[in-house]
């Protein structure tokens, strides 16, 4: 068996992690292609020697025979190894070495059992749906999926900007604010959360648009189908806004239109047997701490 390996930086003291990670693949026999990059970091940086049988350092020399993907960092680096290698049919699994940690979501204390479970596969596959953006009046960028959210901001002007929203043709609102997040469930929990967005289960067929500070105090955020069409026309002083979709930014003239939709490809994500979203909400957000429970 052949498994995929993506990650950018991890702390000297997740060394006995990545030990007991990377030596289980040594133990099991199984082929390891690993991220260049990464690798370089670990033999520099930490002087570790991983093992592996191949490296790859885009989705261009990526083998797609490979059987998952894991990402090793947080949940940025999990966003990450999405564009990165851009398989949508391979698995993504995340060893959590960062603090939050809802795609990351494999902690090192329970690395062992997880491993076992997913070798085993004692597992169930959730398909998360990803954001397609697609510029008008512009060329688009390489890769216009994201998994988490779309959002359109400011520049460094103070000024406000009018963000015009419409769902399959029908206009939403008029929003005057500092920008707006078209996010999917998978990015509920991640940005639009910090700004009082709705949390949505995984499996929620649904996009949650959220204003960032509205000039209007009766402005909510709204949950739309997953089936809409979102198109975004932005005005402001200036020439430009700020278009991010994840972690990337793109710079956009305020003469561009952007049409959002669901993509038609999902991103594969596993569920171990004794893992539930409810009880991630819990430990995540620290809800069980009320001194009542």
């Amino acid at each position: 068996m052949k498994v995929a390996v993506f990650g950018t930086m991890v702390t000297e003291n997740f060394r006995p992690v990545l030990e007991e990670f990377f030596g289980y693949f040594k133990n099991n026999s199984l082929e390891v292609q690993l991220f260049k990059p990464f690798y370089d970091f670990l033999k520099k940086k930490l002087d570790i020697e991983p093992y592996y049988t191949s490296t790859f350092r885009s989705h261009q020399d990526f083998d797609n025979s490979n059987s998952y993907i894991f990402s090793v960092g947080g949940d940025g680096t999990f966003l990450h190894s999405v564009v990165n290698i851009r398989n949508f049919e391979i698995p993504v699994i995340g060893l959590n070495s960062g603090k939050l940690g809802f795609l990351a979501d494999i902690s090192e204390e329970h690395l062992h059992n997880a491993l076992s479970d997913i070798f085993n596969n004692r597992y169930s596959v959730i398909k998360r749906s990803l954001l397609q953006v697609d510029f008008c009046g512009r060329k688009n960028i390489d890769f216009n999926l994201t998994l988490n959210e779309v959002a359109v901001h400011k520049t460094d002007s103070s000024s406000m900007l009018n963000i015009s929203a419409w769902c399959n043709g029908q206009l939403l609102n008029h929003y005057w604010a500092d920008g707006l997040i078209i996010a999917t469930p998978t990015g509920s929990t991640a940005y639009s959360l910090s700004v009082g967005g709705p949390i949505l289960t995984p499996d929620s067929e649904n996009f949650v648009i959220t204003p960032l500070a509205p000039h209007n105090l009766a402005i909510r955020p709204v949950v739309v189908p997953d089936n809409y069409e979102i198109t975004l026309k932005v005005d402001g002083r200036g020439s430009h806004f700020l278009t991010s979709m994840d972690y990337r930014y793109e710079a956009v003239n305020f003469s561009t239109t952007l049409k959002i939709k669901k993509a038609e490809v999902t991103l594969k994500t596993l569920k171990l047997h004794d893992q539930h979203f409810f009880n991630t909400l819990r430990n995540k957000l620290m809800w069980g701490l009320d001194k009542r429970n």
